[in-house]
């Protein structure tokens, strides 16, 4: 988690072509200062109680449009995100993700690109995936 103080929230709005609102700023404050790994709509719900589900929504699936936040799906059934800190948005391989089958927890492992993988031909790749399932220290604990 980030200061915010540090951040300059509008400008990063700005930047990605995204018009500036009131909401979309409180969803990437909190995005920024109280997301830690991967989250879900529950989860930035959770932290801006003022914000509907509906507009919550709205803000991330832009956001990911817009290539701030990286769509994740970790078999859980419900769509996760993170925050994209690519430099170059449009050739972003990705990272890898590890995901805990008995809390659904999902951390990003943003220094561990996504392995290139040899395609066959007449494919177009729009985009890739890359997450591991386990269990994560707590878990694991309790299974023991």
């Amino acid at each position: 988690m980030q200061h915010q103080e540090n951040i300059d929230f509008e400008h990063i709005l700005e930047d990605a072509g995204i018009r500036v609102t009131a909401v979309r700023l409180l969803v990437l404050k909190a995005i920024y200062t109280q997301m830690n790994g991967a989250f879900s709509l529950h989860d930035i719900v959770g932290v801006l109680p003022t914000v509907d589900n509906s507009t919550a929504f709205r803000a991330l699936s832009l956001f990911a449009e817009k290539s701030l936040l990286h769509p994740i799906d970790d078999g859980s059934g419900m769509q996760k995100y993170c925050l994209c800190r690519c430099a170059d948005h449009e050739h972003c391989r990705g990272h890898v993700h590890i995901t805990c089958t008995m809390c659904h927890q999902t951390i990003c492992m943003t220094d561990v690109p996504i392995p290139s993988v040899p395609i066959p031909d007449g494919y177009e790749i729009h985009e890739s995936e890359y997450v591991i399932k386990g269990l994560c220290p707590k878990c694991s604990k309790k299974a023991r």
